[in-house]
């Protein structure tokens, strides 16, 4: 049997249960396996798996389940370890639902696994529940007429886990009615707890303060949060979206305290120095792994572009003003690192200045290597000299701030 499995979020890698279930996986047949969405992607590199799991494309998991489904696979697995069961749950349903709308004709199996290793995890069979699969030849004789259901069973078994049913999920969390709010697009949010940040597309746009949370846009754009309180400079820089497929987290983005980042070693044979500009913590970070340098504007956008760079060897120079949101657990830093903070508000004004004056309104700045020259002092040299740019920006702007890395 050929079998898909797309890995979800960093943290069914980080309890162990994703490199545990590709092993029971790999008694049944060949196993193919890739990512689905980006934030998992570091949790790969820290765990050396980036042989085991593909993460070279930037794919939302519906798409990950359709290349899958493009390539007849057998039967594919949806891996998942979410905050509760109630976001697993819900996630699973959106996500197949997406994975769905791309295909007119039969689906293959695809069967989630959902927070292995806790008394509520589960397993449920989205699609294909009948279908007799294909395990391979050397299968032991009682395998060889197994149906998605049947496997699913097996593997609730020896994981340990609940079988949930589609139509569980469905009566348990979408038969509420959604407010009439005259028109405006609403869409409620699952598995809230208060306190939590509410991020949309990538985006801190407010907190939740209770357990039931609903989202409101008018003309695509956030006008109130049922249930928290919005963070409007935060809907100012997401701007219009489409509330119905914008993708909606909660809380942090990685949640284990024990990581242990891994260093990738860099190629330095470029001889063309390269600094990114980035004001914005959606866009996909991991592009920016080949710079020698990246700007980063606003505390957020700061904190996740450093820790993800941190694994490439990428220094970062981060313009802050302390409005911290605080959207994964820790945040690792190089030692060459730079991080200004200004005056509350200011780091949005001292972010176009420097777009302005530093990067001439482009987001990569390239600078060539003179001949014969010692690249690592060259590279030390120009750094300094755009940190010394950048604080002589801050002071022309004529506000406070102080260097805290």
């Amino acid at each position: 049997m050929e079998i898909g499995v797309v890995v979800h979020g960093p943290n069914i890698i980080d309890s162990g249960y994703a490199l545990y279930i590709l092993d029971i996986l790999s008694n049944y047949g060949n196993i193919h396996c890739r990512l689905g969405g980006t934030m998992g992607r570091t949790a790969v590199i820290d765990a050396s798996l980036e042989n085991v799991i593909n993460i070279k494309e930037k794919l939302l998991p519906s798409q990950s389940l359709k290349k899958f489904k493009d390539e007849n696979l057998d039967c594919i697995f949806l891996l998942n370890y979410g905050k509760s069961s109630t976001t697993g749950q819900v996630f699973g349903y959106k996500v197949f639902n997406h994975y769905s709308q791309y295909l007119t004709d039969d689906l293959t199996p695809v069967i989630q696994i959902e927070r292995p290793g806790e008394n509520d995890g589960s397993v449920i069979v989205w699609d294909g529940n009948e279908t007799k699969l294909n395990i391979h030849p050397g299968a032991r004789s009682e395998y060889k007429t197994l149906t998605a259901d049947d496997f699913a069973i097996k593997l609730a078994s020896q994981l340990e886990l609940n079988i949930v049913t589609p139509e569980d999920v469905r009566l348990k969390h979408f038969t509420n009615n959604i407010p009439d709010l005259k028109g405006n697009i609403v869409r409620p949010v699952h598995g809230v707890s208060p306190g939590e940040n509410i991020l949309v597309n990538g985006m801190v746009i407010g907190k939740s303060s209770s357990d039931k949370l609903t989202l409101v846009a008018k003309d695509g754009i956030i006008t109130d949060i049922i249930g928290g309180n919005i963070k409007q400079h935060g809907v100012d820089k997401l701007g219009k979206i489409d509330l119905n497929t914008a993708i909606i987290k909660t809380g942090l983005l990685r949640r284990s305290d024990d990581i242990e980042p891994r260093v990738l070693n860099k190629d330095n044979s470029s001889t063309i120095l390269s600094i990114a500009y980035l004001d914005h913590a959606a866009e996909d970070i991991y592009k920016l792994k080949d710079n020698d340098l990246v700007i980063t504007v606003g505390d957020d956008t700061t904190l996740v572009t450093s820790d993800i760079l941190y694994r490439f060897n990428v220094p970062i120079i981060g313009i802050t003003d302390g409005d911290l949101d605080k959207v994964v657990e820790h945040g690792f830093v190089k030692n060459e690192s730079k991080i200004i903070q200004v005056e509350s508000g200011y780091d949005d004004i001292v972010g176009a200045e420097i777009f302005d004056k530093v990067f001439n309104f482009n987001e990569i700045l390239e600078i060539q290597y003179p001949k014969d020259c010692n690249l690592d002092d060259f590279k030390t040299l120009k750094l300094n000299e755009i940190f010394e740019t950048i604080t002589k920006i801050v002071n022309i702007i004529n506000c406070d701030f102080k260097i805290v890395n």
